[in-house]
């Protein structure tokens, strides 16, 4: 029976033991909060919940495979320094992370020294993921994919889809940070295109109604488009909505590779600009702008309330 360890139980690393245990998978789950890791193999007859990593790791078969689902950066670099120690030789880490491409290359090097071995792997899907699988971008040597492509193919759509050996360490984060770069773009432009249809007062249009009609052999339509059909059907307003996007990682890696690279990105960097925008970090700027106006054209400016 394939085992794996899952360190990491959040929307995704919870869903991910789900689906893995669902297709036959035998899972030991660590999770920081105990209880999170006891429900789950409550609800799940193949996970079983670890009280510590050392219950964890003492709980597979070596050669061991653990998966990481955790916040990139500081999470998942204190996990796998928590982690190394406890494994042996031959073992396999697996870092899920949304994490920088640099970062899996000196993991890799470091791990490697202590003679584990590492694959960096994108992971694309969110809450969906459990039942339509997930979009899987792994980077490591052929050896191991080669143990690990059984967990993919469990993971992904089907065995056949939705995962790829994408190159050495570094290439499935790197995939991934590209594939989020793309999806700032799509975002953007789809939330423009409705910003500016629902302006046009004198039409009246129902947003709702054109994006149920551009889902269906429009050659814009796309998942992100089916997810703001099913919004706009109960709210076109979005009133309650503060108009404020967060941004990760991956957008700013995106526009530092293109520019590193040399490699014109203007769509994907101008939509993490316009995360930075609804942030308010675009404020200042502004005011700026407000006082030259006026000191040039005695335009008035309007004061805070």
């Amino acid at each position: 029976m394939l085992e794996i360890g899952l360190y990491g139980l959040g929307r995704m690393g919870g869903n991910m033991a789900r689906r893995l245990a669902r297709a036959g998978v035998r899972v030991q789950a660590y999770n920081r909060n105990f209880a999170v890791a006891e429900t789950l193999a409550g609800s799940e007859s193949n996970v079983q919940a670890c009280r510590s990593l050392e219950d964890m790791v003492a709980g597979l078969a070596a050669p061991r495979i653990v998966w990481l689902m955790l916040p990139a950066g500081e999470a998942t670099e204190a996990a796998i320094h928590e982690l190394a120690p406890l494994l042996s030789s031959g073992d396999l880490l697996v870092d899920g992370a949304n994490g920088y491409y640099h970062d899996a290359q000196g993991r890799a090097e470091h791990l490697h020294g202590l003679g584990l071995r590492f694959v960096d792997v994108g992971v694309s899907g969110g809450v969906w993921g459990l039942a339509n699988g997930y979009c899987l971008m792994a980077g490591g040597s052929d050896d191991d994919l080669a143990r690990l492509t059984p967990f993919l193919q469990a993971l992904a759509p089907t065995p056949d889809s939705g995962w790829l050996h994408a190159g050495p360490v570094g290439a499935g984060h790197f995939t991934k940070m590209v594939h989020n770069g793309i999806e700032y773009g799509m975002m953007q432009a789809l939330a423009e295109g409705f910003a500016l249809m629902q302006a046009k007062s004198e039409f009246d249009l129902d947003i709702a109604a054109v994006a149920e009609l551009w889902r269906h052999s429009s050659v814009v339509r796309s998942w992100l488009l089916d997810l703001s059909a099913d919004f706009l059907k109960t709210d076109q307003k979005l009133d309650g909505i503060a108009p404020l996007v967060a941004d990760s990682g991956e957008g700013r890696w995106t526009a530092l590779e293109s520019i590193n690279l040399g490699v014109p990105t203007p769509v994907m960097t101008l939509a993490l600009m316009s995360r930075f925008a609804s942030q308010g970090k675009g404020d200042f700027a502004n005011q700026m702008l407000a006082m030259m106006r006026k000191g040039f054209g005695g335009h008035a400016v309007k004061n805070e309330p």
